[in-house]
């Protein structure tokens, strides 16, 4: 039983209504298909769960479902409350911009909230910084010099990280973000990914690699999220195409036509719904290919999501705190 996000790496909370999956605050579930997602509440992502923890609750969830007063439904998605608290997720045989829709469009609305309070909050302080200037002179211009040091350094802390067949933890700053670049490969993905460092060193990216490396890029290139109009137009951007495999490999060769200064292929430089809809279509493979049998992949990626989750925790813990919680346990 996993516990943590397998893209942002955080908690998914727990539940005491579905007693065979006890994991998660939002369950999606779709009984015809054999599915079942647990959606993270903070990055709003779909996480399907290992193939073995899946059937006994499918059938307790549409129990559950059908116990329950109907929030929201449409013909093909319903959406029901529980009184602990629990949401469930019921999918039918909805039509894919349909399931785009209520699938990506809260977790991209979500970062869109998280991005207007943080520009509001920008313009207020900057706005109080500007008058206090007026009043108090060197000591507030001073300030302002202390903030914008600060925003700089800031482009300097990580923000994001994967961890690559060589084992070795990579942390990913807003700098390596911008400057991200995806060309065209001749192999399964379709395309490799790099950047290059502050040192000047290029870092690149291919196979499982690369979609680890876009898994934590991409969240990070659209933190800006999306309103529901610009979910739509990034499901159009992959509707047309049958599978979302053969869409990474042509928003490769699209970025060529996308430069900055001579150089092709930047994320940051694809237009909006493009860079949406290549996010869609990462996730939407990946799955494909653990429902296709890879279900390595998928145990792999939930046991990383643990692993980091543990990494990140012990970052904020002094020193001794971790043998102090061992000997607590055994106590217990």
């Amino acid at each position: 039983m996993f516990h943590n996000c397998m893209f942002c790496k955080k908690t998914l909370g727990a539940n005491k209504v579905v007693e065979t999956f006890p994991v998660g605050r939002r369950l999606a579930f779709d009984a015809t298909r054999g599915r079942l997602w647990v959606v993270c509440r903070r990055c709003g992502r779909w996480n399907l769960t290992p193939l073995e923890e899946r059937w006994e609750a499918i059938e307790d969830c549409e129990r559950l479902f059908r116990e329950t007063p109907m929030r929201a439904s449409t013909e093909n998605i319903g959406v029901a409350r529980l009184r602990e608290g629990l949401e469930l997720v019921r999918i039918g045989k909805p039509l894919r911009a349909e399931f785009a829709a209520w699938r990506y469009g809260d977790g991209f609305g979500r970062r869109r909230q998280r991005y207007l309070v943080r520009g509001t909050a920008a313009a207020i302080l900057a706005g109080g910084v500007f008058a206090g200037s007026i009043g108090i002179g060197l000591a507030a211009a001073v300030g302002f010099q202390f903030i914008v040091a600060a925003r700089l350094g800031s482009s300097l802390l990580p923000r994001g990280r994967f961890r690559p067949d060589d084992g070795r933890l990579r942390l990913l700053n807003r700098r390596n973000v911008y400057a991200t670049r995806i060309v065209p490969a001749n192999d399964d993905l379709g395309l490799h990914v790099g950047w290059r460092s502050l040192h000047g060193r290029a870092d690149w990216f291919e196979g499982d690699d690369a979609r680890r490396a876009l898994d934590a890029v991409l969240p990070l290139v659209n933190s800006a999220g999306a309103s529901r109009r610009s979910v739509q137009d990034a499901v159009k951007e992959i509707q047309l195409q049958q599978h979302a495999q053969g869409f990474l490999a042509k928003v490769a060769r699209r970025g060529e036509q996308h430069t900055y200064r001579g150089v092709p292929g930047y994320l940051v430089k694809l237009p909006r719904p493009v860079r949406l809809a290549l996010e869609m279509a990462l996730h939407e493979a990946q799955e494909r290919r653990a429902l296709e049998g890879e279900l390595w992949l998928l145990e792999r990626a939930w046991k990383e999501a643990e692993e980091i989750a543990a990494i990140s925790d012990n970052l904020f813990l002094p020193a001794g705190a971790g043998r102090f919680l061992d000997r607590h346990r055994e106590r217990r």
